[in-house]
């Protein structure tokens, strides 16, 4: 069920990509997140290549490499995670964003099998948040994101920062998946740069 999601929703991506017959422009987005604990910790880059259909819609393909440490019995073990997928982001009025963000991630190790059948792991995040571009130079996304998905291997586990506890015990019973990300995007054209500052014609003056 949680693949179909998958492909349904970059199915989704495309088809409304080639449904649309202007691109307004390019722009290329870049996010990042970091975790640590006394047990490991992870850093990551996604870069971003947007297709801007107007002022409020932008998708377009992603991808996603992140390295991920852990320490057990003094010994540490170092992995690459990698992969791609999706994006589909929407904007309104230069305050506010939400989307998806489909991918889909090839891990070295699993967390909950001895023998796992594959090392791909899908994620689907729900985001939302906070949007502002300024001058056509930059635009800064700053929300959460949440994984519909949340399969047990997912190497954003450790991201995760709500958690349920044991009213009783105080122990973690369970992990939201829910992580938050910041990401910027860099207009490759420009659009509507010379807008809002007119060149107002200065009349010759007269010779007498």
């Amino acid at each position: 069920m949680k693949k179909y999601l998958v492909f349904a929703l970059i199915s989704f991506n495309f088809s409304l990509f080639s449904q649309t017959k202007t691109i307004e422009g390019y722009e290329l987005g870049i996010d990042g997140f970091v975790s640590a604990s006394n047990q490991g910790g992870a850093f990551g880059l996604g870069p971003k290549f947007g297709f801007r259909l107007n002022d409020n819609l932008i998708l377009g393909p992603s991808f996603r490499w992140q390295r991920t440490w852990s320490s057990y019995y003094s010994q540490t073990y170092h992995y690459s995670i990698w992969g791609g997928g999706v994006f589909l982001h929407a904007r309104y009025k230069n305050v506010l964003f939400g989307g998806f963000e489909v991918e889909m991630l090839k891990s070295p190790v699993s967390y909950t099998v001895v023998s796992p059948k594959t090392n791909w792991i899908p994620t689907v995040f729900l985001c939302g948040g906070f949007s502002k571009e300024w001058n056509h130079i930059v635009r800064l996304n700053a929300g959460l994101y949440y994984d519909v998905v949340n399969n047990a291997n997912s190497p954003f586990r450790t991201a995760y920062f709500m958690t349920v506890k044991n009213p009783q015990t105080g122990q973690i019973q369970k992990y939201i998946p829910l992580i938050y990300r910041i990401s910027f995007f860099f207009p490759l054209d420009r659009p509507d740069k010379d807008k809002g500052n007119p060149i107002e014609e200065i009349e010759p003056e007269e010779e007498y």
